[in-house]
């Protein structure tokens, strides 16, 4: 991506270019030591890695770091998530590290994750000598064209006198504009060369202005037509939390009266309990906010980027909408969907100046009515309300479980979730006031994410309490990092939502593939091979968590839930595993099938909601 065409972040210290007449102390170190040095000045306090041949250098120096903190993982995969984890609770940049080869290939995934959910991290990785590289050396994978479409910028460096400046650039590249992960690739002998060190570095990034401060017309403009409005939506973003704009987004909303959509990365930037909050849009969205899109005159879209997961079939969005569309990365605007107005800008500034035009349209006698657009939007609130049934046997709803915890959950909590049927349902059914409390993998989807990114906003956030909302099936791929935590007293709680399938992938063959459940079971394997595992539940996540150094608890009874919870609360000397046994059958609703019109959602199973007259207005 261009580098003109990047974001805001959270605040971070950074290097001040160096003036004419100014001279920094000079020391004599090696390229290692300078990163390690490096790493100390740009504010970095923890670094999620694994060592290796290559990287292996940077280790010495970082044992007798004072201020570096380092967590050994079990998986590179999961110290990227845990670096993510760390950057969305503390609003820093999160530093994960490893070796090169399968090292750095191993945090691919995680660096497209913070990528396309615009996280800022930092990802060092140890290279193969200079000389080396390009001759398919040991351990040697060309990390920086692996990583070229996934990063916001990435460095190659050879030379140990570049490593500070590097460092430095990466923090600010990562932080600012759009934030978003850059990796810097450091080749071995550049580690063990002999370098001077001073700092700050001079900063030179001749092609990167990211645009902070809106046109003043395109404001004037946006607050014209919100004011002559009859129908119009907020459609917030998760630019909005990047942009700590969550203050300004409140002003905005009750000055205008407008209904608010905030989307699955923008959960907390807008309090779900607050009247004008009508729920989050999307595929597995609300009615209302789903259809509030739909029959919008205006949708003002900030720090919203109209995927495809929010707009269904994108030729029959929103079709009678005009569009404000604001956003700091100008490739956004106008990518999906053309915007009437479009606005370059940080949220935070582009609110603000937004909510001083409204005032003055208002002044100038300038103010719609929302009196039948805010009927329309109750009346489906209170038709068509989130809920669940319970299963008929008697066995635990899941949605059910997710409540029980958000409501049981300390003040402040933070909630991560893995990717699938237990992220929708932690969406819905736990009430997010604050920013910063809900962390998830929204636009790569990735399974395994909910345990590290924990691990990450524990480690960043210690004295808050961090629960991961995972599936049985996500629970599986990176659930090594459970002994991470416990080795490492960052006592996270899992809750697994084990309905022992692959449940998102079942509900669609429930739905779309006549009940053909192909490869979805996760807990037993084909009667056919091994009958003698009928029924039987492999693992046992109870046992695995306890080896893993995990206080662990399993609930099947709904009477036991929430003495089960509280149990679960009270312990904070070790990470905590709940297996929760609940209802394989349970689906998310509501629901628009993939590639439909977002008029088709259905708000259960059968249930097609009714607009009756309101259908065109």
């Amino acid at each position: 991506m261009p580098m003109t065409e990047q974001a805001t972040g959270a605040p971070h210290p950074q290097p001040r270019p160096r003036s004419g007449g100014q001279s920094a102390p000079v020391e004599h170190v090696t390229g290692a030591q300078a990163l390690i040095r490096s790493l100390e000045e740009v504010g970095a306090d923890t670094v999620f890695g694994i060592p290796g041949g290559c990287i292996l250098p940077a280790y010495d120096p970082l044992m007798d770091s004072a201020k570096v903190r380092h967590v050994l993982v079990r998986h590179e995969q999961g110290a990227g998530h845990a670096a993510e984890g760390y950057a969305q609770a503390t609003g820093k940049v999160g530093v994960c590290m490893a070796t090169s080869g399968p090292g750095a290939t191993n945090l691919v995934t995680p660096i497209a994750d913070a990528h396309m959910d615009s996280v800022p991290i930092v990802a060092i990785t140890g290279q193969v000598a200079s000389k080396a590289i390009g001759t398919d050396a040991f351990q040697e994978a060309d990390i920086v064209g692996i990583s070229m479409p996934i990063t916001k910028h990435n460095f190659l460096v050879t030379k140990a006198e570049d490593i500070p400046r590097v460092i430095a650039q990466a923090f600010h590249i990562a932080s600012t504009g759009r934030p978003g992960p850059v990796l810097v690739d450091i080749a071995k002998d550049a580690l063990q060369a002999k370098t001077t060190f001073s700092w700050p570095p001079t900063m030179d990034l001749p092609g990167y202005r990211p645009v902070t401060k809106p046109h003043a017309k395109q404001i004037r403009e946006a607050a014209k037509l919100i004011t002559a409005a009859k129908r119009p939506v907020l459609y917030v973003g998760g630019g909005v939390l990047k942009a700590g704009a969550t203050a300004e987004l409140k002003v905005l909303a009750e000055l205008t009266g407008a209904p608010v959509t905030t989307t699955l990365m923008a959960l907390g930037a807008f309090p779900d309990s607050h009247p004008l909050h009508v729920g989050m849009p999307g595929m597995h969205g609300s009615v209302t906010a789903v259809t509030a899109l739909q029959k919008a005159d205006l949708i003002v879209a900030l720090g919203a980027r109209f995927d495809d997961r929010v707009t269904g079939k994108l030729d029959s969005f929103a079709p009678y909408a005009k569009i404000v569309h604001a956003d700091i990365d100008p490739a956004e605007i106008g990518k999906n969907r053309a915007a009437d107005v479009p606005i370059v800008g940080d949220a935070r500034e582009v609110i603000a100046d937004l909510v001083q035009a409204v005032q003055k349209e208002h002044a100038e006698g300038h103010r719609s009515d929302y009196t039948a657009w805010w009927a329309d939007l109750d009346r489906w609130r209170e038709t068509y309300p989130l809920g669940y049934d319970q299963p008929e046997d008697g066995s635990l709803s899941p949605q059910q479980v997710i409540e029980r915890i958000g409501r049981l959950a300390p003040e402040g909590t933070i909630f991560t979730a893995g990717v699938g049927q237990h992220q929708m349902w932690a969406a819905h059914f736990i009430e997010y006031d604050k920013p910063a409390t809900w962390l998830n993998s929204g636009g790569a989807g990735t399974m395994g994410y909910a345990v590290p990114a924990a691990m990450g906003a524990k480690a960043g956030a210690p004295d808050r309490t961090v629960w991961a909302i995972d599936g049985d099936g996500c629970f599986q791929m990176t659930n090594q990092e459970l002994a991470t935590c416990a080795l490492n007293n960052i006592p996270i709680k899992v809750a697994v939502i084990n309905n022992g399938a692959l449940g998102m992938v079942r509900q669609w063959q429930t739905l779309f593939y006549n009940q053909r459940y192909s490869n979805t079971v996760l807990h037993s394997g084909p009667d056919d091979v091994n009958p003698e595992a009928r029924g039987t539940r492999v693992p046992d996540f109870v046992k695995l968590s306890e080896a893993l150094g995990c206080y662990a608890i399993r609930c099947e009874d709904p009477a036991d839930l929430d003495k089960v919870i509280e149990e679960a609360n009270s312990v904070n000397d070790r990470p905590v595993v709940v297996d929760f046994i609940v209802h394989e059958d349970a689906m998310v609703w509501p629901m628009v099938a993939a590639g439909t019109s977002n008029d088709e959602i259905m708000a259960a199973r059968d249930v097609r909601p009714d607009f009756g007259d309101n259908e065109d207005d």
